[in-house]
């Protein structure tokens, strides 16, 4: 079984709506949604963001990992700010993740991208999964939201 990990293009669309809508609807999250098309136009709204990058992982052609976000600006180059990270609840605790965040990590590098930055909830497991991989809170770094 070999992950292959390329950029997100719109032939994938379709798959990874699923995909996300499979992994979110689930524990921990939870999360209901309006309609599929509220989660595709998501998708499409990131997609038409000229600094998007998004990343997908591959198994046997099959989507089962997503990253979405964007490159983000900052005073010393760009970094990748993840918006959206998942992999299909069937390959959930074997590696795949981290395999998957390490692929996208070596093809930053030609996207001229030197970091990686995300948000995520301290009592979800994701929290963990990043610290495991070499993500550090950032100091007294807060989220406000208005």
């Amino acid at each position: 079984m070999e992950l292959k990990v390329t950029k997100l293009s719109e032939e994938y669309l379709e798959e990874c709506v699923d995909l996300f809508i499979d992994t979110f609807s689930r524990e921990p999250w939870n999360d209901q949604y309006d309609s599929r098309q509220q989660v595709k136009d998501f998708f499409i709204n990131h997609m038409k963001n000229n600094y998007f990058l998004g990343y997908i992982g591959l198994i046997d052609k099959k989507v089962i990992a997503l990253s979405i976000g964007m490159k983000k600006p900052w005073l010393y180059g760009l970094e990748y700010y993840i918006d959206e990270f998942c992999i299909s609840y069937d390959f959930q605790g074997n590696g795949i993740g981290s395999l998957f965040l390490k692929n996208i990590e070596e093809l930053l590098t030609d996207e001229k991208v030197e970091g990686m930055i995300l948000n995520t909830e301290r009592e979800y497991p994701s929290y963990e999964f990043y610290k495991k991989n070499g993500f550090k809170v950032l100091g007294d770094l807060i989220v406000l939201g208005k």
